[in-house]
Order: structure tokens, then C-alpha cells, then sequence
């Protein structure tokens, strides 16, 4: 009996905000962002939230309710909402951002691992004769995901559960962080490593290439990626207790505490780490200035303890292990699930006329011939980018912004299909946010448009210092994949119609 009962226990406020944080909370954002904005990253992760968050998540919410009983996923959200191919298009650039999400992972999980094994990054000493790091990287990337693709295809998904230990060590990391900036700052004598000049450091980056309208402006995309995961709330809606009342309350305060949590974390970055000393030397990038960040809070707390030089260094080499190997299992349970996840709601959710061949063909739970392409695709990203003729950091710095763009096209679509979502009153809100269209409408511009405008600006910010490469690479991964969407619903659209003329002859 007391079985039933908690099967059926709805969730509660405080386990409504304890779920949305650990979907959307992610520790590498504040060590990124302190590298690219400083204290001055503060302010955009606060209006992100605002213009972003708050409104995008209750828009998933009144989805996710009117669409609980829809297996199609996204897919079926907007299909119902403006059409099918619409829907196809922006599920299939929902696919495609985890296959740039892929190709960043192969080429940088051996940073983490680096870190795990030898207490600092490595990688930009890892060379093939004949070979730089980056093009061993690339090649190191090839072989992860055929073992990937090869492992999971055969459904041999569970290694998942043995590497979510690798997922509880990262959520460790924050409580690492605070604890030790605390001490820090006490065996300092309350002294910043940071210092906070006057009002201009919450607003100028001390990161060179942060500094101009553009690189600032450009900075948003990164708040509006550090609150990716918030479609989990979609489901959550019919689970939640009074949900009328609870959960538009939990959303917003989940923000806020979000928001929050990365402005403490990105400040307490500071506490211990002087931009200039640690984060400006030749050899940090965006892939492994994580592991730069905690290693030098180790060693920050081994002075702080009256430990010599040589013992704080080797405290320092402690923690970038520590986060190393926490990091690279999180990643690798994450990029087992993502190899198969999002391909297998894509095939199952969309008309299976869609799929040439036996691309569409599930086995064993798995689709296993579609796997291999996406394999195939990944490998040809990876070559493209990694024999592009680029230092390390240019190379990860590229990677980075070509997944925070991919990652955050599929919301322009979903908010897109919003306004059309609330018009059409045939389908059935059991649960309701935005109580009418102009109040949804509103939402609708101003989610997209940010998301527009953040993306906006960091495709064209390194064209205007004459990274023409990152700008085209930002460009070409999108690009490409709405080439493949369009071609592919083309060929679905002819192969019905001529269905369709066969049965009336």
C-alpha cells in the first residue's frame, strides 16, 4: 500500500527547484565564463535569465502538458503547433546540435583525462610524428567514436550507470568550489586574487577579446547555453503537486537560484584566481580552463595552509585530478546516452517515410544503421576542423562556439512555434502560463529574438577580428543540416504524393 503511495507522491516545490537546478546547472559554465568576461559576466547571466529563462521554461511547461501523452517528443509540439515540416526541420537541428555537440566532446574529453592522469592538461604536447596536437586530437576523436557507436550500437548502453558516478563527483565540484574559495578568501585576510576596481570590472572584461561591443554582445550565448536542459521541465508539469500555483512559482524561483549560483560561482572564481596571472599565460583555452581554475585552487589553498611551494603545487595537481576524472566520466556516460538518444526520438517520433533506406530501422532498441552514419558524419567534422591549420586554443575555442550556437538554434524554433501553439484551440492547455495570446506572443518575440541576437553576434564577433574560419565554421554546421533537413523532407513530400496518386489510380 505505502508502495502505491509514493508512486503516486507528486513533487513538491522544493523537489520541483531541486530538479530543474541539476538539469540545468552546469559547473564548467562559471570557470568559462570568468575566462572570457571576468566579473563581467555577472550581469548577462542575470539578463539572460530574465529574457530567457523564465519565459522559455514556462513555454516547455504549457508544452509539456498539453503534449504528455505524445511519444513524438519535440517533434510532436511542433507539428501539432505549426506543421510537419516545420517540426521536422527544428527536431532535426535539435538532433544536429548534438552531433556538433560530438564533435567538440571527441576532440576534448582527452583534456579531462589528462588532468585525471597527470594533474594538468597534456594534450597540447600529445603529437603523431608527422602530426600537431590538434590533428592528434582530431585523430584520438575518430577512434572515440567508433568505439562509441560500435559499443552502443550493440546495446551495451548500460555502461551509462556505472559512469553516473562520474555525474554525482561533478556535482561535488560546487560544493569544492565554495568551500575552498571561502578559506581562500579567510587565509587571505579577505583579500580578492581578483580585485574588484570599482563598478567598470562588473561591466569591462578583462579578456582582450571581450572587450569591444561585439565580444560582449556576443558573451550572451554563453549565458543562454549555461540554461540548456530546461526542456526536462516539459514533463514535469502533471507530477507536480497544485501545479497551477506551484509550479510557476518553482520555475521562477529555480531561476533565480540559478542565476545566483553561477553569479557566486563566476564571483568566487575570483577570489582565488588573478586573470591576468593565471588565465592570460599561453596554453589556457576554453577546453581546459575548468581543470586551470581548479588546480590553482589548490594551490591557493595549500599557501593558505602554510604549505611550501612545491606541496601546494602538488595539492594543486590533486584537485585538477580530481575534477579531471569526475569530468571525463560524467562525459563519457553523457556521450554513450546522446549517441543513441536523440537519433532513436528523431526516428521514432517523425513519419518513418522520412528515412531512406534502413535508416529508419530500430533494432534491439537501437538504431543501429543510422548510428554508424551519424558516426560518419562526426568523423568528417572532426577531420575538417582538426586539419584546419590552428593552434590548440583556436581549435577549442572554435569548438566551443560552434556547439553553444548549434545547442541553442533548436529554441528559436520551439519559441517560434509558440504564439501558434496558444491560437490553435483545438489543442487542449490542461495547464496555462501565459492565460492569452498577446501575453504568449510577447513571450515569443522576446525569446527568440534574444536567442537571434545572442547567436547573432558570436557568429560574426571573430569575423570582425579576423577569424573569418570560426565565423564560417558557426555558419556551416547549421547550414548544412538544414540542407539535409530540407533535402530529405523534399524527397519525403514526392514519395507521398506519388503514394497518393498510385491509390487514387
Amino acid at each position: 500500500m505505502s508502495s502505491n503511495t509514493n508512486n503516486n507522491k507528486k513533487l513538491t516545490m522544493v523537489s520541483l527547484v531541486l530538479m530543474i537546478f541539476t538539469s540545468v546547472f552546469g559547473f564548467a559554465n562559471m570557470p568559462r565564463s570568468f575566462y572570457l568576461m571576468g566579473y563581467a559576466a555577472i550581469p548577462w547571466y542575470i539578463i539572460s535569465g530574465i529574457a530567457f529563462f523564465i519565459p522559455y521554461a514556462f513555454m516547455m511547461a504549457e508544452y509539456g502538458a498539453a503534449f504528455k501523452n505524445e511519444k513524438g517528443g519535440i517533434y510532436s509540439w511542433m507539428e501539432k503547433s505549426v506543421g510537419p515540416k516545420y517540426a521536422f526541420i527544428g527536431t532535426f537541428m535539435w538532433f544536429a546540435s548534438y552531433i556538433i555537440w560530438m564533435v567538440n566532446i571527441c576532440s576534448s574529453i582527452w583534456i579531462p583525462l589528462s588532468n585525471g592522469i597527470f594533474g594538468r592538461d597534456t594534450t597540447a604536447a600529445w603529437a603523431i610524428p608527422g602530426l600537431n596536437s590538434t590533428q592528434t586530437l582530431g585523430l584520438l576523436g575518430v577512434l572515440w567514436i567508433i568505439l562509441v557507436t560500435f559499443t552502443a550500437s550493440r546495446g551495451l548502453e548500460k555502461i551509462t550507470k556505472v559512469t553516473s558516478v562520474g555525474g554525482t563527483a561533478v556535482t561535488l565540484l560546487n560544493v569544492v568550489l565554495i568551500i575552498g574559495a571561502i578559506i581562500v578568501l579567510i587565509t587571505s585576510g579577505g583579500k580578492l586574487a581578483e580585485p574588484v576596481v570599482s563598478a567598470t570590472s562588473f561591466i569591462q572584461s578583462p579578456n582582450p577579446s571581450y572587450q569591444t561591443g561585439f565580444g560582449v554582445l556576443s558573451f550572451l550565448v554563453f549565458a543562454i547555453f549555461a540554461y540548456g536542459g530546461i526542456e526536462v521541465v516539459g514533463g514535469l508539469v502533471d507530477q507536480t503537486e497544485n501545479a497551477e500555483v506551484t509550479f510557476p512559482k518553482g520555475v521562477t524561483f529555480a531561476a533565480i537560484v540559478i542565476s545566483i549560483g553561477y553569479s557566486v560561482g563566476i564571483f568566487l572564481c575570483g577570489i582565488f584566481t588573478n586573470w591576468s596571472q593565471v588565465l592570460s599565460v599561453k596554453g589556457v583555452h576554453m577546453g581546459n580552463v575548468a581543470y586551470v581554475v581548479m588546480q590553482n585552487l589548490g594551490y591557493q589553498l595549500g599557501l593558505g595552509f602554510g604549505l611550501g611551494e612545491a606541496a601546494a603545487l602538488t595539492l594543486g595537481a590533486w584537485v585538477a585530478r580530481f575534477v579531471g576524472v569526475s569530468m571525463f566520466l560524467a562525459l563519457t556516460g553523457a556521450f554513450f546516452t546522446l549517441s543513441y538518444a536523440p537519433l532513436k526520438q528523431l526516428i521514432e517520433g517523425t513519419p518513418a517515410e522520412l528515412w531512406p533506406g534502413k535508416m529508419g530501422i530500430v533494432e534491439n532498441g537501437m538504431p543501429k544503421n543510422a548510428m554508424w552514419i551519424q558516426c560518419i558524419t562526426v568523423i568528417v567534422f572532426i577531420l575538417l576542423v582538426s586539419f584546419g591549420g590552428e593552434g590548440a586554443a583556436q581549435f577549442f575555442s572554435k569548438l566551443v562556439l560552434m556547439t553553444n550556437v548549434a545547442m541553442t538554434i533548436p529554441y528559436l524554433f520551439l519559441s517560434g512555434a509558440f504564439a501558434q501553439f496558444k491560437k490553435k484551440k483545438e489543442i487542449i492547455k490542461p495547464f496555462e502560463v501565459y492565460k492569452s495570446y498577446g501575453s504568449a506572443l510577447t513571450a515569443s518575440i522576446i525569446v527568440t529574438f534574444t536567442v537571434a541576437f545572442a547567436n547573432f553576434f558570436t557568429i560574426i564577433e571573430p569575423a570582425t577580428r579576423g577569424d573569418m574560419s570560426s565565423t564560417i565554421w558557426m555558419i556551416a554546421g547549421p547550414l548544412f543540416f538544414t540542407i539535409v533537413a530540407l533535402i530529405m523532407y523534399s524527397r519525403y513530400e514526392k514519395k507521398t504524393a506519388g503514394q497518393r496518386k498510385d491509390k487514387v489510380a
